[in-house]
């Protein structure tokens, strides 16, 4: 990353209320252009509630954020427009083909008829995909879904994606193939702020966050954590920081 680091994500006491329960507790940070920025928390902690705020899909009790420079409160639409987003439940439509996923979502984004050929060419082309170009979503293995869902969520190129649980269920070897994907996307310049059960996942990131019962208890870059908890890798940290944990669900 450069010297003078752009703020892409930005959070100031940010917080979250359901009714007496604090979901989400005064949690403040960036994220900076091009970064791999790892949220972490056990069940409960808030993590997901946090990224539906940053997402413009849930407005905050209180706080501020801004996401690519756009305010949360006040350009939720706005937001969702500059950010890719991929949850942990298969996002894509299983009852349409590859080439008609690819082509429905590029529409959504507002990519013109000619950029939508160019690019719907140009992803099957790099995914392997032009046997399958023209078969359901459904019938494809889950690691394919999972490489093609994230393909799409980049389709626009957006400043930021978001990705909610990516790897959950695939087999080690298509784990690192999508780790090759985010790391290429960030090359590119794309922020990538990535939710993960996966410790060993969570040493890929340029800095981390470990959140437990609704507040930020950790930030630091892998080797920083280790450090500061005398610990071997991001398990030993993790389960130091999550057995403080007084909650069970999110």
């Amino acid at each position: 990353m450069s010297e003078t680091k752009e703020v892409l994500i930005h959070a100031d006491k940010l917080s979250k209320h359901f009714g007496d329960f604090v979901a989400v507790d005064e949690i403040s940070f960036d994220v900076y252009k091009g970064e791999i920025f790892g949220f972490l928390g056990a069940n409960g902690a808030g993590k997901t509630t946090a990224m539906r705020m940053l997402c413009g899909l849930s407005t905050p009790s209180s706080g501020q954020a801004t996401v690519a420079g756009l305010d949360v409160y006040r350009k939720p639409e706005q937001i969702k427009k500059n950010i890719g987003y991929m949850s942990q439940k298969f996002s894509l439509y299983e009852d349409l083909t590859v080439m008609e996923n690819i082509r429905f979502f590029a529409g959504i984004y507002g990519l013109s008829d000619k950029q939508i050929k160019e690019k719907s060419a140009n992803l099957v082309g790099r995914l392997g995909l032009e046997k399958e170009a023209k078969k359901l979503v459904a019938g494809l293995p889950l690691g394919w879904k999972q490489k093609l869902s994230l393909s799409v969520a980049l389709l626009h190129e957006p400043k930021i994606v978001f990705l909610d649980e990516p790897t959950g269920g695939v087999d080690p070897v298509t784990r690192k193939q999508f780790w090759d994907m985010i790391y290429e996307a960030a090359e590119s310049g794309t922020t990538v702020f990535v939710t993960t059960h996966y410790l060993d996942e969570a040493e890929y990131c340029n800095r981390i966050s470990i959140m437990v019962d609704g507040k930020i208890e950790a930030l630091d870059s892998p080797e920083g954590l280790r450090k500061t908890y005398s610990a071997k890798n991001m398990d030993e940290v993790f389960y130091q920081l999550a057995r403080k944990a007084t909650r069970q669900a999110d």
